[in-house]
């Protein structure tokens, strides 16, 4: 078994290179992704080994990067656009929307789009304005466009095989402050489904249902719990759209009652969609309102105050408390 210990960025470099092997119509594009390697390095090497052909730097013009990506694709190629930052993407929104996400069923199905755009998102590296957004949301509500984000490296490799592999427009969210977190990954491995949640860790009181970022968050949450006689259950979405209600719900009935964790700001924020699928499918089961924790309604803050936006481990406990206390 090839069993690696890798940190996500890694993995996706190593997801990258086995792409770019296997397939010759894959590509990869973006901002300094060649001789710089991108400016977290998780393109390095690729240029060098593959050629300015296949990983091309393209100009700071996010909107002609992925129009560029359409085109190609159309025309057999499976393109790997990655967006610098979050915030960056905005440009490029109206081609995502209005025609990535459109094509397929403008075409009546005779045309496939098979896009993968990668985004860099979420706060806790002390950035400036525009590199710490938490944008998912905007996506996952556009018919048309899957929205994944792993949360540890042997999602990291698998997911971004996946996303290549398929069809569809996928959107890739990359948890940048995780990127260095390291877990094991086997390149020789029968992946799960892109769109199915896993649970975590198991537990009985309590479900904490999260992705990205903020898994680890969770993680934690449920092991200072744990010191206290409560036990979590941890639920991965791993994908926002569409998103593994049936996974959550069976972990609902149950723990019967549920927390949704995300850095996204709590307003309109996916867990909403989420908070409101399980109160349908559970209402006789919940012993407590499904509650969320997330980021405030509020442009992100300079970075001497990310720690007071993000929410963290004294957050995530205050609603497990606030839930068992019903």
């Amino acid at each position: 078994m090839a069993v690696k210990k890798l940190p996500i960025a890694k993995a996706i470099n190593e997801s990258l290179r086995t792409a770019l092997e296997n397939d010759p119509k894959v590509l990869v594009m973006g901002e300094d992704v060649g001789k710089l390697g991108g400016v977290f390095r998780v393109t390095d090497g690729l240029q060098k080994d593959f050629g300015e052909e296949r990983v091309i730097d393209t100009p700071l013009a996010e909107s002609g990067i992925v129009g560029t990506a359409i085109g190609l694709a159309l025309r057999g190629y499976r393109p790997v656009v990655e967006i610098q930052f979050d915030g960056f993407v905005f440009p490029a929104y109206d081609q995502i929307v209005t025609q990535l996400a459109k094509m397929h069923a403008r075409a009546l199905g005779k045309v496939k789009v098979p896009v993968v755009i990668r985004i860099p998102y979420g706060g806790g590296i002390g950035a400036v304005e525009h590199h710490s957004e938490s944008p998912e949301a905007l996506f996952a509500h556009v018919a048309g466009l899957k929205v994944v984000s792993p949360s540890n490296a042997s999602d990291a490799y698998w997911m971004l095989q996946q996303a290549i592999q398929s069809d569809d427009p996928v959107i890739y969210f990359e948890p940048k402050r995780r990127y260095w977190d390291k877990s094991e990954v086997d390149t020789e491995a029968v992946p799960g489904a892109l769109h199915r949640a896993v649970v975590a860790r198991e537990g009985a009181d309590l479900t904490l249902a999260a992705y990205g970022p903020m898994v680890k968050v969770c993680m934690e949450a449920a092991a200072a719990a744990e010191e206290e006689g409560k036990s979590l259950e941890v639920v991965d979405l791993r994908s926002i759209s569409p998103m593994d209600f049936d996974t959550v719900q069976r972990s609902v009935e149950k723990t019967r009652r549920l927390v949704v964790v995300h850095e996204a700001p709590v307003f309109l924020g996916s867990g909403a969609e989420l908070a409101a699928r399980i109160t349908e499918r559970c209402f006789y089961h919940l012993e407590a309102p499904v509650l969320r924790v997330g980021g405030y309604h509020a442009p992100y803050p300079p970075a001497r105050l990310e720690d007071e936006y993000l929410p963290g481990l004294d957050r995530v406990l205050d609603a497990v408390d606030r839930s068992l206390a019903y």
